[in-house]
């Protein structure tokens, strides 16, 4: 069984992620909200995030979410600073049959587990039914950049899209959406979404949250 999937992003008024000025502590505010299993990243997210010099106090509660990493190609190795941690309770590193054996030897000596799914790159669809069904995954958030987004939703998996946008207009002709994939096909349908709630936040924020039919 699939989980529910929440993309949780923050843009411009224009719709950019780049050299967004972020409010963050609004941001993760507003995390509860789904009281999520499992959050998902790619490992371009955490690696420029730094996580792999992240420095905690060594508290965990067991009943955080898990991390789950998309890292295929075997970038990221940092799993003993990040779960657990405050923050989550495992980590998962999502791998395919092509991610070197040592690297997936590395990843579990430092406590996190491997769910390969796919040849060359992830499969989503499989490593989200094996999240479910291995640890009881029901609600995913996801915590990434434009591409995984975009990946996500051109497979049909996302349930729920949350933007927060901020007051700034950036422009530009790069690619640096909330959603980065190819152009779709004359044959392929845009994915309709149903608008569940609008709300005006302080400091000019609004949180727009729809429901994708699938």
């Amino acid at each position: 069984m699939l989980p529910y999937v929440i993309i949780h992003s923050a843009v411009s008024v224009d719709g950019r992620m780049d050299r967004l000025r972020i409010d963050m502590e609004r941001y993760y505010s507003l995390l509860p909200t789904w009281k999520e299993d499992c959050t998902l990243c790619g490992s371009e997210t955490v690696l420029q995030a730094g996580l792999s010099e992240w420095e905690h106090d060594g508290s965990s509660d067991p009943s955080n979410p898990l991390l789950a990493v998309v890292d295929g190609r075997g970038r990221f190795s940092g799993w003993d600073r990040v779960a657990p941690s405050p923050y989550w309770s495992k980590g998962v590193a999502l791998s395919t049959k092509r991610t070197p054996e040592e690297h997936l030897e590395i990843v579990r000596s430092k406590g996190a587990d491997v769910i390969i799914a796919g040849d060359e790159h992830v499969d989503l669809r499989a490593a989200l039914m094996e999240l479910s069904s291995r640890y009881g995954v029901k609600t995913v958030r996801v915590d990434s950049g434009g591409t995984l987004n975009g990946v996500l939703l051109r497979a049909g998996l996302v349930n729920e899209v949350s933007i927060l946008v901020h007051p700034q207009v950036i422009g530009g002709r790069s690619p640096s959406s909330a959603f980065i994939a190819d152009d779709l096909g004359d044959d392929e349908q845009v994915s309709e979404a149903e608008l569940m709630s609008v709300d005006k936040l302080d400091g000019g924020l609004v949180w727009l949250r729809y429901r994708l039919g699938q």
